[in-house]
């Protein structure tokens, strides 16, 4: 049986899924400290999260980014998550979009308080049109 189409693969359990996120060395010490986000943390700072530890690592540079240093693992609510997504919107119109796609796309861009960007998981592998091709077993 095939995949589904779209599916998030998380670490997760009945209550909760972790996901990851870069940030730069202030941000981070203080989080881990206080073991939640405090300043010089901003809840108005576009935060792109990741399910996946290794896609976080790989669009962070593998922590080399400036501002991406410091790689999080943050546990958080099912609840929270699933909240997160029934708000989202795509972060870029579909690619067959017309013009009244768009429009509607765009309208409800201006309203979503969650953006999800597209899915360049398949990137990982290091090409830029998100193709794979066969590796060895040990992965690139």
């Amino acid at each position: 049986m095939p995949p589904p189409y779209r599916q998030i693969r998380a670490v997760y359990t009945d209550d909760s899924l972790t996901v990851y996120q870069a940030y730069d060395p202030p941000i981070a010490g203080s989080a881990v400290a206080a073991q939640r986000f405090v300043p010089p943390f901003k809840r108005e700072r576009m935060t792109w999260i990741k399910p996946s530890f290794l896609w976080m690592m790989y669009r962070c540079g593998w922590a080399a980014k400036p501002g991406q240093s410091r790689v999080l693992a943050i546990e958080i609510t099912r609840e929270g998550f699933e909240w997160a997504l029934a708000r989202s919107c795509p972060s870029h119109p579909g690619r067959d979009a017309g013009d009244a796609d768009r429009d509607a796309w765009a309208r409800r861009l201006r309203r979503s308080p969650v953006r999800t960007p597209p899915d360049d998981a398949g990137q990982l592998r290091g090409r830029p049109d998100g193709t794979t091709e066969p590796r060895g077993e040990h992965g690139p």
